[in-house]
């Protein structure tokens, strides 16, 4: 009999321990989804469905960064192979750094090199007028070094204010380091079909990451017309709207906007520009009827609606752990009727907004939208969200 040292004791018993709980996931969900995949560029794959990692972040409570590495491992075995971070998201890069060394350790290299990471590049507000290339060469190291990785898979570029020059040469600086190999694929974050159109006559834009579900359409429209015409792959968040998109909030009165974190509040606003609360526990009971006639729940058919959007490329499920994803990979194989289909349109026509083009309500500083946003978090201000009523510099 192999002797076996402490290390692979330990790896061993995280393997019996996640077979067991696949094997709960199978008795409580039934047979499993199928996953679908899909290709940003020749060769780059990903599962439509990533794993979000805002969640894991400040402003959501307490995270226990053990079962969260775990039940990262828990969605790659699943059949996710895309996770989602940022080099503002505080302590998410360090942590799927750790879930990547953990998946080498217990799956090998084979299913490492499976794994797509997606990060961003957000450069600080009060910033963006003096960047220049070792600026932006500094935090595309510092996300390879959390990462673990030798070259980033794909790298999400924002800008918090186009009145601000310098994105385009901003975006040449992230050109020469993908020639220098250490980025694969460039994607952008909350950009407009206007810049997004100009980015793409200076460089190969992959992919776009832009807020879309049921309450929020405004990247349809122009907006994906440009993608379309770019080969742009359009990357959902906000499918839940915070966790609003689910059961836990059918029913409810409303609760106005004193929430414990920012996810909550950003939603809630969507919420009143869709319509407000009313119209939205219309659009949940449309839901609910769906979710009643093919045996789930809400946020499944809130993901299902994404998977289903001939925009949507793929969507990022924000989740800090995988106790309710198996019910969720039932999004994979909803089939509302016509008439189920009908009676959620019927509600989503009688939506008052948002509207304008992509992230166009986030981006007004002075606005309640704008208000809650932390614009510099690159250089720690991480405390609060700007007080930014009278629109001036963060």
């Amino acid at each position: 009999m192999a002797k076996l040292y402490p290390r692979e004791i330990f790896l061993a018993a995280k393997d019996a321990a996640w077979n067991r709980k696949k094997d709960g996931f199978k008795s409580a969900a039934g047979k499993l989804a199928t996953i679908e995949t899909t290709e940003l560029r020749p060769g780059y794959s990903i599962s439509r469905m990533l794993k979000g990692g805002w969640q894991l972040s400040g402003d959501h409570g307490t995270v226990e960064t053990s079962r969260a590495i775990a039940d990262m491992i828990s969605y790659v075995d699943l059949g996710i192979t895309a996770f989602d971070c940022a080099d503002i998201y505080t302590g998410v890069e360090e942590m799927i750094g750790a879930f990547r060394q953990e998946l080498a350790d217990l799956r090998g290299e084979r299913a490492l090199k499976a794994i797509k990471v997606h990060t961003k590049y957000v450069p600080d507000r009060a910033s963006l007028k003096t960047l220049v290339f070792k600026d932006v060469e500094a935090v595309i190291d510092r996300s390879l070094t959390r990462l673990k990785q030798e070259r980033l898979d794909l790298v999400q570029f924002h800008w918090w204010d186009f009145d601000v020059p310098g994105y385009l040469e901003t975006m040449g600086h992230l050109v020469r380091l993908r020639e220098a190999g250490k980025i694969d694929l460039i994607g952008v974050t909350n950009f407009d079909a206007t810049r997004l159109e100009e980015l793409c006559k200076v460089t190969d834009i992959a992919s776009a990451q832009v807020q879309y579900s049921l309450l929020d359409r405004r990247a349809s429209g122009a907006f994906s017309e440009v993608a379309r015409a770019n080969n742009v792959g359009l990357l959902s968040y906000g499918t839940l709207a915070g966790g609003f998109l689910t059961d836990t909030w059918l029913g409810r009165p409303d609760p106005g906007f004193e929430f414990e974190n920012r996810s909550l509040v950003k939603y809630r606003l969507i919420i009143d520009e869709f319509g407000g609360w009313d119209l939205f526990q219309a659009l949940l009971r449309a839901m609910r009827g769906i979710a009643n006639a093919n045996d789930t729940d809400i946020a499944t058919v809130s993901l299902w609606s994404n998977l289903d959007s001939e925009v949507v490329k793929a969507a990022i499920v924000g989740a800090r752990y995988a106790d309710r994803l198996a019910r969720a990979l039932r999004a994979f194989e909803l089939t509302p009727t016509n008439k189920e289909r009908q009676a959620l349109g019927n509600v989503l026509a009688e939506r008052q907004g948002p509207f304008g083009d992509v992230y166009e309500l986030e981006r007004d500083i002075s606005g309640r939208h704008g208000r809650i946003m932390k614009y510099n978090l690159n250089s720690g201000d991480g405390g609060k969200a700007q007080d930014l009523t009278a629109g001036g510099e963060p």
